[in-house]
């Protein structure tokens, strides 16, 4: 008898026999949930409680399972593979580009990172519920089922289950009262890079109170891919937003407090703390160390404001509400006005730092968030200006530049998860799950759609072979999950944009291995010198919630080609380009990018 018969077999005739005590008892008879509990507890004392809890679960999945059945996740998903093939059959790869993998992943991508080593990060939540139609994730849940779980993918090892590894996160006891180690309920957090590689990641969810803020801080190591906690911050966050300054060091704001969801903190922390030094070196691990409050505060009314940190060296708040658009001086610690956005509240949504050539960006572009609201609003010298709209209002979607310097938006939604024709729905409206792109001019047109609809907690980002990952909504994810006894009940769609079906690429062969000081001449090597055309470096994503602080996108100066060498000279300042790591591109006449090499821009 294997393992799991064995445990059946032993979980069966304990449940049998305290059924059967019960039974044999003159006390009143105890209704199901007191038998249950009962069953459950003699079933922890013979198999150990871990066990048991694995049980449970087990046994909660096989009624969700009830409520939602598989044939209709089956049905559900070919009805939405059979769409997007007749949608696609109408676009040419040439001049849209084509999604072309789908696959399963083990986790729901809630949490995204484009990491230097070329894998990708994924965290979330373990799911407390297998019907789509409930609440799946655990933002009220009090205990251990208010977990985190984290993996990496890794694309060279393709797209099966080999390819992904659990890194789970450290073992934490929550302030909640339960008194119950779990993994780290890091779920909703926010996050940046550092600039030796690393991810810093802020806040997560206590539980209770409709959600409540952690003042949990870790990082996670991408070279050691290990992860390691740091001091607590001291406000609770749930949904704050950071974003990485021209010192290398990382800006925190809002998110819930520890108070519980409403009750937003204005409490703007920096980490590392000033005492601590920036950890620059891959193996300079921050452990322990703590953050630092500024003297300015940043009252949002609402969660996950957008921040950019702009050529200028400030940083900007873009709040959802449209009286608070903010500056912050991280030096001085001063927080000025900016003017009112034109549009009204936003929800969830994307803003985008405007490529701005040689130097670093000095714009913003906000769109998405209003579902009657198509227009994008341009943030440019202190003054809002009204710019091309798309195709119509989104929420919940992704947008990101392309090496080309482009714009793509991805997912999207009428409301939070309301696709057109309601939730998990396979007749979802198509128009949600086209992408749209901007071209050099700033007008925008509708390209193919992705396999699912994904609105709230929907991700997206470009990997350094120029092809864009898309995953995230874990709500469409398990409606639509293939199988739903693999333990594998995410998914992970490719998209492989247009230049990419223009030609043959160019060959970016070498690139500098140490670091690169800023308004520096360096040169890599080519195998196709005459095709070079253009350098850029592009940073990596790292997103959540449609907020995407780290996005970057420079042009190289070309210095010259000697053979197979070319020159390039990097941006001016840090304020420029943040220190870091940053994917390097070459591109020829046609835009068509290299494979990218990881560079590492700025001295200690």
């Amino acid at each position: 008898m294997s393992r799991a018969h064995r445990s059946a077999a032993v979980s069966a005739w304990v449940i049998a026999s305290v059924l059967a005590l019960t039974a044999m008892s003159p006390a009143p008879r105890p209704g199901p949930a007191e038998r249950a509990a009962a069953a459950e507890a003699a079933e922890a004392s013979v198999i150990g409680e871990d066990h048991a809890r694995a049980h449970a679960r087990l046994r909660e999945a096989a009624k969700g399972t009830k409520g939602y059945p598989q044939t209709k996740r089956t049905a559900n998903l070919t009805a939405l593979r059979d769409s997007q093939t007749r949608t696609n059959a109408g676009f040419a790869a040439a001049g849209s580009g084509r999604f072309t993998e789908y696959f399963a992943s083990p986790d729901f991508g809630v949490h995204v990172a484009q990491l230097p080593t070329g894998k990708v990060l994924l965290f979330s939540f373990e799911r407390t519920e297998e019907d789509p139609t409930k609440e799946t994730g655990p933002t009220n849940t009090v205990g251990r089922t208010n977990a985190g779980r984290a993996y990496l993918w890794d694309p060279a090892r393709g797209t099966g289950p080999r390819a992904f590894k659990k890194v789970a996160p450290p073992t934490v006891l929550m302030p909640d009262g339960s008194y119950a180690p779990r993994p780290a309920p890091f779920f909703c957090a926010g996050h940046a890079f550092l600039p030796n590689g690393m991810v810093g990641v802020f806040g997560g969810n206590v539980g209770g109170k409709g959600g409540s803020g952690a003042k949990l801080s870790f990082v996670f190591d991408p070279w050691t891919e290990t992860w390691f906690r740091n001091r607590d911050m001291s406000a609770g966050r749930w949904y704050p937003s950071v974003v990485t300054g021209a010192d290398g060091r990382q800006i925190i704001m809002s998110g819930q407090s520890e108070r519980g969801t409403g009750t937003p903190t204005p409490v703007v922390e920096r980490f590392p703390a000033l005492r601590h030094p920036v950890p620059w070196r891959p193996f300079d691990i921050p452990v322990d160390f703590a953050s630092q409050r500024l003297r300015s505060d940043a009252p949002f009314r609402n969660d996950y404001p957008h921040l950019f940190s702009l050529r200028d060296g400030m940083v900007y708040g873009l709040g959802r509400d449209a009286d608070q658009q903010w500056l912050f001086d991280p030096v001085k610690e001063v927080r000025t006005d900016l003017p009112r956005r034109p549009a009204d509240f936003r929800g969830y949504g994307s803003a985008v730092p405007l490529p701005a050539g040689f130097r670093g960006p000095d714009s913003v572009l906000v769109l998405g968030g209003d579902p009657r609201d198509p227009h994008t609003y341009r943030l440019s010298g202190g003054r809002w200006t009204i710019e091309e709209p798309r195709a119509f209002g989104r929420t919940q979607d992704d947008t990101l530049i392309l090496p080309d310097g482009s714009l793509l938006t991805v997912n999207g939604a009428l409301d939070t998860r309301d696709y057109g024709n309601g939730p998990f729905n396979p007749k979802a409206d198509l128009k949600y799950r086209q992408i749209e792109l901007r071209d050099a001019r700033g007008r925008w047109r509708l390209g193919p759609a992705q396999r699912l609809p994904r609105g709230y907690h929907s991700n997206a980002l470009i990997m350094p072979d120029g092809r864009m990952m898309v995953t995230g909504d874990e709500l469409q994810q398990i409606a639509n999950d293939p199988d739903m006894r693999d333990g594998m009940d995410g998914s992970i769609e490719l998209y492989e944009p247009a230049y990419l079906h223009r030609g043959p690429r160019p060959a970016l062969d070498r690139a500098p291995a140490g670091e690169l000081g800023h308004d520096t001449s360096f040169e890599v090597s080519t195998s196709t010198p005459k095709d070079v055309a253009r350098a850029v470096l592009l940073a990596p994503t790292t997103v959540t919630h449609s907020v995407n602080t780290s996005q970057r996108h420079l042009e190289l100066r070309l210095t010259g080609v000697r053979g197979t060498a070319v020159g390039l000279r990097t941006p001016p300042t840090a304020a420029d380009a943040p220190p870091g790591y940053y994917m390097l591109f070459l591109l020829n006449a046609k835009g068509v990018p290299s494979t990218a090499k990881w560079v590492k821009l700025g001295r200690r």
